[in-house]
């Protein structure tokens, strides 16, 4: 990974929220956000995304969304818990019309899905507005990983839970996404 994007603070994912949810397509925008930065989720995956991948036969909104391998890097089929925060902006824009929807839930102007290079020249203009620099599409991915390693040892799982949300084939690959930070390696080390 040369380059890799920039991982992004809690201040700085608030604040993008509170700037997309100002402008137009604001609900589905959010949604984009966070797809990235509370699921994971890359660009070709948000653009492929379709409400059967997280509703029932009935339209109710599932507690993962099942991430199919067409629309998945390399094939690799995955189920994603659904944050809260992610699953009541997604109940919020699957509602929109007053009955369930179908199709992409990431939709173009014109009604279809979008493109994953659509969805890297968003965030890129997103990150552009905002005076973000070093952030691309793959900061919320990053950003999602890196946070997800930090804290899943509080919960009992282990860094190959991470890999497996990450829909990735190796801990190897995970790792490279992984931003270390010293203050916690010291305290770490003192508990020993």
């Amino acid at each position: 990974m040369t380059n890799p994007a920039k991982i992004l603070a809690a201040e700085e994912v608030r604040m993008l929220l509170a700037h997309v949810d100002n402008g137009p397509l604001a609900k589905r925008n959010t949604v984009i956000v966070l797809l990235s930065f509370k699921a994971g989720l890359r660009a070709c995956e948000i653009a492929g995304l379709d409400w059967s991948m997280l509703t029932s036969g009935s339209g109710a909104m599932a507690d993962s969304i099942a991430i199919s391998g067409s629309i998945a890097k390399n094939g690799r089929a995955r189920r994603m818990p659904l944050h809260p925060q992610l699953r009541a902006a997604l109940a919020i824009l699957n509602t929109k019309t007053g009955k369930p929807r179908k199709g992409p839930v990431i939709r173009s102007q014109r009604g279809g899905h979008l493109t994953p290079g659509s969805v890297v020249n968003w965030f890129t203009a997103l990150y552009a507005e905002l005076g973000l620099q070093g952030c691309s599409s793959h900061s919320g991915r990053r950003t999602f990983i890196t946070n997800s390693a930090r804290m899943v040892a509080k919960v009992g799982g282990c860094l190959r839970d991470v890999q497996e949300l990450a829909g990735h084939s190796s801990l190897l690959t995970t790792q490279l996404y992984i931003v270390g930070d010293r203050d916690a390696q010291r305290k770490l080390v003192r508990m020993l």
